[in-house]
Formats: C-alpha cells, structure tokens, sequence
C-alpha cells in the first residue's frame, strides 16, 4: 500500500464533531459501568476516587472508542450498506483519518493504563488485541455472531470489572468476584446481539453471519433473551451459596421484569430490538450494581 494517499489525508482535518460520532460515546457505558462494579465488587472505590475514575475513563472513552474507530474503519463497506450515514462512509471522516484515530487511541489507552500499574496495562493490552482481532482481517472474529459476540461480551463486562477489582486489591480477585464477571460477561453476548437485528441485510451481502443471519430473527431473539436470563439465573445462585440472599431475590426481580419485557421482543425482534435494548439491557446493568455490592458486603 502506498504511504502517500495516506499522508495526503493528513492535511485534511475531521471535524470535532465527526470524531465524537467516530467514537460513540453512546457505547461507552457498558465497560465504565462494568469497571466500576468491579472495584465496589472488593470495596476498591473506598478512598481511591482518582485512580476509579480515571480506570472508567479508560475503559469507556479510550479503550472503548478506540474500538469503536477500529470497528467502523474496517466496516466501512458493510456500513456503506447498512448505515451509509455513518461518519466514514458519508465522508464526514476523511481519507484515512478512522484508521489514523484507531492508532492515536491504542497509544493514548496503553499510555493511561500504564499509569494504573500492570494489572491495568495487560488487561488494555488485551483489550486491545481483541478489538483489533474482532474487526481486523484476517482474523475478524465478528465474521461469526457466536465467537465475535463473545469477544465484545468479554471486553465489555468480564475484562473491565476484573481488571478493577484485581488493580484494586493488587492481586487476584476472590473466586466469588471472578465468577460474577464471567457470568455478566456472558450474558452479555446476548445483548451484543441485539445491536445485529438493525444490520441484517448489509451483514448477509457482506458475509457476516451474525445471529439474526445464522438463526433467523425469531431464533436469534429467542437466544439473546435466554442466554442473558441465563447468564443472571448464574449469578443468583452465587449470591445465594454466598448467603446474600436479599441481593439475590434483587436479582432475580429483575430477572422477572425482563421476563415481562421479552415477548414483545420475540414478537418482532428486528421493530422491538431498541426497546429491548433499553428496557432489558437497562434492568441486567442495575443487578450487576447490585450483584457488586453485595460481594463487597461479604468481603472478609
């Protein structure tokens, strides 16, 4: 590949604007929010507010924007399909610049998670690795809904509330906490599939087998709304071994009102998908909250 139409992009600024939408600070909560759960998880929020929030930040604006740059650069065709409005393919982000910001955000990211110490940079550093690896060829794991959709589950929920709670304690984090996150971060494999009911058409032209593309809407639905229930159904029993059985009946409330909210999702997944995604998406990140302070509570 040519450097020089690479550099000539460089005099052709994006606009402040595009590079937010580039970002998508929308998608930045899950990881702040798993992060934070992690360090109350093991009462690491106690007197430690700066190093707190500047690990949020790090999971949400860089480490999680980075990926979101990462993802469109290399989606731009998919995109031109689906969402042509898009920064990149709408050419509000000029030549290059998607892949240039995907670069600057990995440096910035590793710089900032090594002021964290090491627990913080390795997990970025993997972090990192599975962002490029979801959306890069050769490897694009998001070719596949159920690989790809894993790895964004991960990243998103399990990575960051370990990392806080193992940075936090300056050393493994306890069975119990490791066990949540996991189970949070599977269940958040459904709600990544969520987000593939809006792509369907792009993704089979482009050859992404998502879920909806795999299974059809209905059976996909039926499978994102079971694994999430399941994933928290795994939680609630953790709680209950644990003895904290008033955070576990929380729980499975609102494992019960998510419940409610299903059929109207599984009657038209592709229509209802962003109800769904606010509705139940909304009531499994409070019982993650919940699920965090009672492992604090119970902590020696």
């Amino acid at each position: 590949m040519s450097l020089q139409p690479a550099l000539s992009t460089w005099g052709k600024y994006p606009a402040p604007s595009a590079v937010l939408a580039l970002l998508k600070p929308v998608t930045w909560f899950p990881p702040m929010w798993a992060y934070a759960c992690g360090a109350v998880s093991v009462g690491g929020a106690n007197g430690r507010w700066f190093e707190v929030s500047l690990g949020v930040l790090l999971a949400g604006p860089l480490l999680c924007g980075t990926s979101q740059a990462i993802n469109d650069w290399f989606d731009r065709h998919v995109d031109a399909i689906n969402e042509p409005d898009r920064v990149i393919p709408s050419g509000r982000m000029p030549g290059r610049w998607g892949l240039w910001i995907s670069f600057i955000g990995s440096l910035l990211s590793l710089a900032v998670a090594a002021l964290l110490g090491p627990w913080v940079f390795f997990a970025a550093l993997l972090g990192l690795l599975l962002a490029w690896g979801y959306s890069m060829p050769p490897f694009r794991f998001k070719l596949n809904g159920w690989i790809g959709n894993g790895a964004v589950g991960f990243s998103y929920e399990t990575l960051p509330w370990i990392t806080a709670a193992c940075a936090s304690l300056g050393a493994l984090a306890p069975g119990p906490v490791m066990l949540v996150a996991l189970l949070y971060g599977i269940g958040a494999h459904g709600i990544m599939t969520i987000n593939d009911f809006k792509a369907i058409e792009g993704d089979k032209q482009m050859g992404v087998a998502t879920l909806p593309v795999q299974l059809g809407t209905r059976r996909a639905a039926f499978v994102t709304g079971g694994v999430m229930l399941a994933a928290q159904a795994g939680v609630v029993a953790v709680l209950i071994v644990l003895g904290s059985v008033i955070s576990a009946s929380i729980v499975s409330i609102l494992i019960g009102l998510q419940m409610l909210a299903l059929p109207r999702f599984l009657k038209d997944p592709v229509k209802n998908a962003i109800w769904y995604s606010a509705v139940g998406v909304g009531l499994y990140v409070s019982g993650m909250m919940v699920s965090a302070m009672a492992l604090n509570n119970l902590s020696p």
